[in-house]
């Protein structure tokens, strides 16, 4: 052996040998000693360096890792459970339709889909990283040596394990000295006690019993009550001095925290639309019969207060003057008998699509009230759930039920049946009737009804349908006859 190659350090007989290990001095030494013990035959190789060394997985010999085969698993696993479950929660078991998509919507099953593949993708690679390098390991034996410290510092290290097939002890320390190794070792195990030291064991018991104080204090808090204010470690914004719906203030000099509209204030879209079109209602005529009510209405829908009681009075004294009589149910409000909107495709689009959405959950697109929350109900007997109207009912007609009453039941709800004006503006809620009179209409169509330049053209297939059947009965006359003749033979 010459200076520069030291004698290797050799291990008692009874020290369980993990392998021998070598320091190198520079980059280039290491990546050539690298190539040598790949040549050599050796696969459980492995280097140590301070700072990341581009090439030296190939000089080792080291095959790509399947982490990302792990990876794509997982998150093919995240794919197909997201899929599934959708498709089984909204397609199969609990049928309903959002926003008039169909049960099984692809592009809205992307974002659970999404989310359940990026998590299941994640844990499959930490995890596996764990698995593969062989994690959590709390002790290696190449700390044992103290010169290994150096290897974060300025120091390559060359390890050859002794798992390896083709590992002898004496000449992987021969052949580490050839490649210009220094201060070749073995790694021995680490004979540190293994037993955690009670002093260690005490403290970490006391650790989790304090952590549990906090978590018992919050349960407390939950199922107690306290005069107490709350405790604020981060204030945020909870004592800013903006004021909460209901609250009073010394700021205004009525007390109200919520200010009102300033009297004429009317809202984006609704200028071109008068009081009887946001209420279905006639209101010059609802002041001949109830004034005080139409005077509410009225002040509702410009955001005035009504409380000079002389005008009321006033209006009361003429309403019990002029009041018709109510009918049948009660109602002597007079609502519009004629939908506001001009008709057209355009608006019968419109009322559609609004009906789709959010009518035909319950009253079913049909509109005879055969829905998917009503077949849902029914299935579950729900002994709280009152069916839906059936929209071809002959008293929701429009001779018995005005378009004026029909908008103000979309608009205010009734019975289990919500309403809807803070959902679909007044113009579509009237556009809805207009689709409601058309779906009345075509299950009572005649002939007259149909413009004049079309009704050749259901003549014509009427006449064909005529035939055919006139045809069809001939035919099956004759095969009659056929029969009885062959049968008398």
């Amino acid at each position: 052996m010459t200076e520069s190659q030291p004698t290797p350090q050799t291990v008692k007989d009874d020290q369980k040998v993990h392998g021998v290990v070598a320091e190198f001095t520079d980059v280039d030494s290491l990546l050539a000693a690298c190539r040598r013990v790949r040549d050599a035959g050796y696969t459980k190789a492995d280097a140590f360096t301070p700072f990341p060394v581009h090439g030296i997985d190939t000089a080792l010999g080291i095959k790509p890792t399947v982490l990302p085969w792990i990876a794509l698993a997982a998150g093919l696993t995240g794919t197909t459970i997201a899929l599934v479950m959708q498709t089984w929660m909204n397609g199969i078991d609990y049928q309903y339709i959002i926003s008039g998509k169909p049960f099984i919507s692809l592009p809205a099953f992307i974002p659970v889909t999404f989310e359940l593949t990026i998590l299941l993708a994640s844990f499959g690679t930490f995890f596996g990283m764990w698995a593969l390098n062989g994690l959590p390991k709390f002790s290696n034996p190449m700390f044992t040596s103290p010169r290994f410290d150096r290897a974060t510092d300025d120091t390559f290290f060359l390890f050859l394990d002794a798992k390896d097939a083709r590992f002898d002890e004496a000449g992987a320390k021969a052949l580490l000295s050839e490649l210009g190794g220094e201060f070749v070792e073995p790694v021995v195990e680490d004979e540190t006690s293994k037993v955690i030291p009670k002093g260690l064991l005490i403290g970490l018991a006391t650790i989790i019993f304090l952590s549990f104080i906090p978590a018992l204090a919050v349960l407390r808090m939950r199922v107690t009550k306290s005069g107490s204010p709350r405790f604020h470690i981060f204030p945020d914004m909870d004592f800013s001095p903006s004021k909460d719906a209901q609250q009073t203030t010394t700021l205004f000099a009525d007390g109200r925290a919520m200010r009102p509209d300033v009297p004429g204030t009317v809202r984006r879209g609704d200028l071109d639309w008068d009081v009887n079109f946001k209420t279905g209602i006639d209101m010059e005529q609802l002041a001949t019969i109830d004034a005080p009510r139409a005077a509410q209405l009225v002040a509702l829908q410009d955001d005035v207060a009504v409380d000079e009681e002389d005008e009321v009075a006033e209006a009361d004294a003429a309403s019990e003057e002029s009041a018709p009589a109510a009918d049948e149910t009660g109602d002597n409000t007079p609502w519009l008998t004629k939908n506001p909107l001009e008709l057209s495709d355009e608006v019968l689009a419109r009322g559609q699509q609004q009906f789709n959405i959010y009518c035909s959950v319950c009253h079913g697109m049909n509109g005879r009230g055969n829905g998917l929350v009503n077949r849902r109900a029914q299935k579950i007997l729900a002994t709280t759930w009152t069916p839906p109207s059936n929209m071809h009912d002959p008293t929701l007609y429009a001779d018995v039920y005005p378009d004026g009453k029909l908008f103000s039941t979309i608009t205010n709800g009734i019975r289990k049946m919500p309403g809807y004006a803070s959902q679909i503006k007044a113009k579509d809620r009237w556009a809805v009737v207009a689709y409601v009179r058309a779906l009345q209409a075509s299950q009572n169509a005649s002939l007259e009804d149909v413009p004049e330049g079309k009704r050749s053209e259901i003549e014509k297939e009427q006449a064909d349908v005529q035939a055919q059947l006139k045809a069809a009965e001939e035919a099956t006359a004759d095969s009659a006859e056929e029969s009885g003749e062959a049968s008398s033979e």
